[in-house]
Protein backbone atom coordinates (compact mmCIF):
# COMPACT_ATOMS: atom_id res chain seq x y z
CA UNK A 1 0.00 0.00 0.00
CA UNK A 2 1.25 3.45 -0.93
CA UNK A 3 0.44 6.47 1.48
CA UNK A 4 -1.16 9.44 0.09
CA UNK A 5 1.52 12.63 1.14
CA UNK A 6 3.50 14.15 -1.21
CA UNK A 7 6.88 13.24 -2.26
CA UNK A 8 9.40 14.26 0.32
CA UNK A 9 12.72 16.16 -0.87
CA UNK A 10 15.88 15.07 1.70
CA UNK A 11 16.58 18.22 3.70
CA UNK A 12 20.55 17.46 3.70
CA UNK A 13 22.31 19.85 1.79
CA UNK A 14 25.35 17.59 0.59
CA UNK A 15 28.24 19.59 2.14
CA UNK A 16 27.17 20.58 5.39
CA UNK A 17 29.00 19.82 8.42
CA UNK A 18 27.31 17.55 10.85
CA UNK A 19 24.73 18.73 13.37
CA UNK A 20 25.74 15.75 15.90
CA UNK A 21 29.00 14.02 16.00
CA UNK A 22 29.11 11.14 18.44
CA UNK A 23 32.75 9.31 18.47
CA UNK A 24 33.66 6.27 20.61
CA UNK A 25 30.79 6.56 22.91
CA UNK A 26 31.18 4.38 25.97
CA UNK A 27 28.64 4.21 28.69
CA UNK A 28 28.94 1.56 32.00
CA UNK A 29 26.72 1.42 34.49
CA UNK A 30 27.96 -0.02 38.00
CA UNK A 31 25.70 -3.03 39.59
CA UNK A 32 26.59 -4.04 43.09
CA UNK A 33 30.08 -5.08 42.87
CA UNK A 34 31.06 -5.34 39.31
CA UNK A 35 30.21 -3.66 36.07
CA UNK A 36 27.86 -3.22 33.00
CA UNK A 37 29.02 -2.31 29.80
CA UNK A 38 26.25 -0.90 28.24
CA UNK A 39 27.31 1.24 25.31
CA UNK A 40 31.21 0.52 24.08
CA UNK A 41 32.99 2.63 20.92
CA UNK A 42 29.69 4.32 18.83
CA UNK A 43 30.47 6.20 16.80
CA UNK A 44 28.56 8.18 14.08
CA UNK A 45 27.43 11.52 12.62
CA UNK A 46 23.59 12.97 12.48
CA UNK A 47 23.74 15.62 9.36
CA UNK A 48 21.38 18.75 9.40
CA UNK A 49 17.62 17.92 8.40
CA UNK A 50 18.27 14.04 8.51
CA UNK A 51 15.59 11.42 9.42
CA UNK A 52 18.14 9.07 11.24
CA UNK A 53 16.72 5.57 12.96
CA UNK A 54 18.84 3.37 15.34
CA UNK A 55 17.60 -0.15 15.50
CA UNK A 56 18.09 -2.76 17.73
CA UNK A 57 17.63 -5.68 19.60
CA UNK A 58 16.53 -4.67 23.26
CA UNK A 59 18.89 -4.43 26.04
CA UNK A 60 21.66 -2.91 22.94
CA UNK A 61 21.39 0.20 24.51
CA UNK A 62 19.02 2.63 22.47
CA UNK A 63 17.41 4.46 25.23
CA UNK A 64 21.04 5.02 27.07
CA UNK A 65 22.28 6.38 23.43
CA UNK A 66 19.33 8.48 23.52
CA UNK A 67 19.53 9.66 26.90
CA UNK A 68 22.80 10.51 25.84
CA UNK A 69 22.25 13.14 23.54
CA UNK A 70 19.46 14.28 25.07
CA UNK A 71 22.37 15.38 28.08
CA UNK A 72 20.04 13.51 30.40
CA UNK A 73 22.71 10.64 30.94
CA UNK A 74 26.57 11.60 30.58
CA UNK A 75 28.88 9.31 28.77
CA UNK A 76 31.39 7.29 30.66
CA UNK A 77 34.18 7.81 28.07
CA UNK A 78 33.93 9.45 24.44
CA UNK A 79 31.99 12.84 23.64
CA UNK A 80 28.94 14.03 21.51
CA UNK A 81 29.17 17.69 20.01
CA UNK A 82 26.27 19.58 18.79
CA UNK A 83 27.46 22.02 15.77
CA UNK A 84 31.21 21.32 17.18
CA UNK A 85 30.66 22.06 20.83
CA UNK A 86 30.29 19.54 23.87
CA UNK A 87 26.75 18.39 24.89
CA UNK A 88 26.69 18.98 28.59
CA UNK A 89 23.12 19.64 29.87
CA UNK A 90 19.74 19.07 28.30
CA UNK A 91 19.12 21.96 26.46
CA UNK A 92 16.54 23.54 24.33
CA UNK A 93 17.58 22.52 20.56
CA UNK A 94 16.81 19.22 21.60
CA UNK A 95 13.37 17.76 22.76
CA UNK A 96 12.30 13.74 23.26
CA UNK A 97 9.53 12.20 22.89
CA UNK A 98 9.13 9.08 24.75
CA UNK A 99 6.80 5.85 23.94
CA UNK A 100 4.91 7.20 27.20
CA UNK A 101 2.59 10.20 26.29
CA UNK A 102 3.57 11.59 29.50
CA UNK A 103 0.81 14.79 28.78
CA UNK A 104 -0.66 15.86 32.84
CA UNK A 105 -3.81 14.40 32.87
CA UNK A 106 -5.53 17.15 34.38
CA UNK A 107 -4.84 19.82 31.82
CA UNK A 108 -6.78 20.10 28.28
CA UNK A 109 -5.07 19.25 24.88
CA UNK A 110 -4.44 23.21 24.66
CA UNK A 111 -3.21 23.51 28.32
CA UNK A 112 -0.69 20.61 27.90
CA UNK A 113 0.88 22.10 24.56
CA UNK A 114 0.99 24.92 26.19
CA UNK A 115 2.84 24.44 28.89
CA UNK A 116 6.31 24.45 27.75
CA UNK A 117 5.27 27.76 26.11
CA UNK A 118 4.89 29.62 29.19
CA UNK A 119 8.53 28.82 30.83
CA UNK A 120 10.05 30.28 28.09
CA UNK A 121 8.21 33.43 29.10
CA UNK A 122 6.20 33.72 25.26
CA UNK A 123 3.52 36.03 25.86
CA UNK A 124 -0.51 34.36 26.00
CA UNK A 125 -1.73 36.00 22.76
CA UNK A 126 1.55 34.39 20.80
CA UNK A 127 1.09 31.21 22.66
CA UNK A 128 -2.32 30.67 21.43
CA UNK A 129 -1.42 31.37 17.67
CA UNK A 130 1.43 28.59 17.74
CA UNK A 131 -1.19 26.42 19.89
CA UNK A 132 -3.82 26.63 17.07
CA UNK A 133 -0.51 25.91 14.60
CA UNK A 134 0.51 23.26 15.94
CA UNK A 135 -3.30 21.48 16.83
CA UNK A 136 -3.86 21.97 13.06
CA UNK A 137 -0.82 20.28 11.79
CA UNK A 138 -1.60 17.24 14.07
CA UNK A 139 -5.28 17.29 13.52
CA UNK A 140 -6.59 18.12 16.88
CA UNK A 141 -8.11 21.44 16.50
CA UNK A 142 -11.83 20.00 17.07
CA UNK A 143 -10.28 18.25 20.60
CA UNK A 144 -8.73 21.08 21.94
CA UNK A 145 -10.19 20.77 25.46
CA UNK A 146 -10.79 17.91 25.65
CA UNK A 147 -8.56 15.80 28.76
CA UNK A 148 -5.92 13.31 28.11
CA UNK A 149 -8.72 10.33 29.40
CA UNK A 150 -11.24 12.07 26.53
CA UNK A 151 -9.29 10.75 23.73
CA UNK A 152 -7.56 7.42 21.87
CA UNK A 153 -3.62 6.71 22.75
CA UNK A 154 -3.11 8.07 19.25
CA UNK A 155 -4.38 11.13 19.89
CA UNK A 156 -2.46 11.01 23.09
CA UNK A 157 0.85 10.76 20.95
CA UNK A 158 -0.20 13.56 18.60
CA UNK A 159 -0.78 16.07 21.45
CA UNK A 160 2.63 14.57 22.75
CA UNK A 161 4.57 14.78 19.42
CA UNK A 162 2.98 18.81 19.25
CA UNK A 163 3.52 19.40 22.46
CA UNK A 164 7.62 18.53 21.81
CA UNK A 165 7.29 20.56 18.51
CA UNK A 166 5.70 23.46 19.88
CA UNK A 167 9.06 24.50 21.40
CA UNK A 168 10.78 24.68 18.12
CA UNK A 169 14.17 22.16 18.67
CA UNK A 170 16.73 21.77 16.46
CA UNK A 171 16.96 18.23 17.19
CA UNK A 172 13.75 15.96 17.90
CA UNK A 173 14.76 12.70 19.74
CA UNK A 174 12.47 9.90 19.32
CA UNK A 175 12.01 6.72 21.50
CA UNK A 176 10.05 4.35 20.10
CA UNK A 177 7.05 6.97 20.24
CA UNK A 178 5.00 4.70 18.79
CA UNK A 179 5.57 0.97 20.19
CA UNK A 180 2.42 1.15 22.05
CA UNK A 181 0.10 1.94 19.22
CA UNK A 182 -1.94 -0.86 17.55
CA UNK A 183 -0.94 -1.23 13.35
CA UNK A 184 -3.10 1.07 11.70
CA UNK A 185 -2.82 3.78 14.31
CA UNK A 186 1.05 3.16 14.63
CA UNK A 187 1.06 3.69 10.47
CA UNK A 188 -1.35 7.04 10.23
CA UNK A 189 1.65 8.31 12.81
CA UNK A 190 4.87 7.36 11.00
CA UNK A 191 2.90 9.18 8.05
CA UNK A 192 2.30 11.94 10.05
CA UNK A 193 5.50 12.38 11.46
CA UNK A 194 6.51 12.26 7.70
CA UNK A 195 4.52 15.52 6.77
CA UNK A 196 5.44 17.32 9.83
CA UNK A 197 9.63 16.71 9.17
CA UNK A 198 8.75 17.94 5.37
CA UNK A 199 6.97 20.98 6.99
CA UNK A 200 9.74 22.19 10.07
CA UNK A 201 12.62 20.48 8.61
CA UNK A 202 13.73 19.19 12.03
CA UNK A 203 16.22 16.62 12.86
CA UNK A 204 15.18 13.41 13.54
CA UNK A 205 17.06 10.77 15.43
CA UNK A 206 14.11 8.01 15.99
CA UNK A 207 14.97 4.57 18.22
CA UNK A 208 12.68 1.67 17.36
CA UNK A 209 13.40 -2.25 17.04
CA UNK A 210 10.94 -2.59 14.25
CA UNK A 211 12.59 -3.14 11.06
CA UNK A 212 9.60 -2.03 8.54
CA UNK A 213 9.40 0.85 10.40
CA UNK A 214 12.76 1.95 10.02
CA UNK A 215 12.40 1.00 6.83
CA UNK A 216 9.46 3.22 5.87
CA UNK A 217 11.03 6.55 8.02
CA UNK A 218 14.85 6.96 7.58
CA UNK A 219 17.42 8.05 5.67
CA UNK A 220 19.91 6.14 7.39
CA UNK A 221 19.46 3.32 9.64
CA UNK A 222 22.05 2.21 12.66
CA UNK A 223 21.80 -0.82 13.17
CA UNK A 224 23.17 -1.93 16.71
CA UNK A 225 24.29 -5.12 18.30
CA UNK A 226 24.32 -5.85 22.06
CA UNK A 227 26.09 -7.27 25.18
CA UNK A 228 27.48 -4.32 24.85
CA UNK A 229 26.18 -2.36 22.25
CA UNK A 230 27.99 -0.91 19.43
CA UNK A 231 27.13 0.30 16.22
CA UNK A 232 27.08 -2.93 13.55
CA UNK A 233 26.28 -1.23 10.67
CA UNK A 234 25.09 1.98 9.33
CA UNK A 235 22.51 1.24 6.75
CA UNK A 236 21.44 3.91 3.39
CA UNK A 237 17.88 3.42 2.81
CA UNK A 238 18.08 5.32 -0.38
CA UNK A 239 14.54 4.66 -1.83
CA UNK A 240 11.92 7.88 -2.80
CA UNK A 241 9.01 8.80 -0.47
CA UNK A 242 6.41 8.19 -0.54
CA UNK A 243 7.36 4.68 0.04
CA UNK A 244 5.66 1.83 -1.05
CA UNK A 245 5.59 -1.40 1.25
CA UNK A 246 5.02 -3.56 -1.33
CA UNK A 247 7.21 -2.92 -3.93
CA UNK A 248 10.79 -5.15 -3.71
CA UNK A 249 13.45 -2.59 -3.04
CA UNK A 250 11.44 -2.00 0.37
CA UNK A 251 11.12 -5.51 0.86
CA UNK A 252 14.92 -5.81 0.11
CA UNK A 253 16.00 -3.34 2.29
CA UNK A 254 13.82 -4.62 4.99
CA UNK A 255 15.52 -8.43 4.73
CA UNK A 256 18.94 -6.74 4.64
CA UNK A 257 18.34 -5.37 7.98
CA UNK A 258 16.80 -8.59 9.42
CA UNK A 259 20.01 -10.44 8.17
CA UNK A 260 22.11 -7.96 10.16
CA UNK A 261 20.17 -8.07 13.21
CA UNK A 262 20.04 -11.50 12.94
CA UNK A 263 23.91 -12.59 12.59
Amino acid sequence: MTSNFKVISPHRPASAPPILEISELGRVYRMNQSFLPVLEGVSFDVQPGEMLCILGPSGCGKTTLLNILSGFLKPSEGWVRLHGKPIARPGPDRCVVFQEDALFPWLTVVENMAFGLKGKGIPRRQRQVLVDRYLSLVGLSAFRDYLPSEISGGMKQRVALARVLILEPEILLMDEPFAALDAQTREEMQHLLLRLWETLSHTIVFVTHDVREAVTLADRVIVMEKNPGKVKELVDIDLARPRDIDDDRFNRRCARLHDLLRN
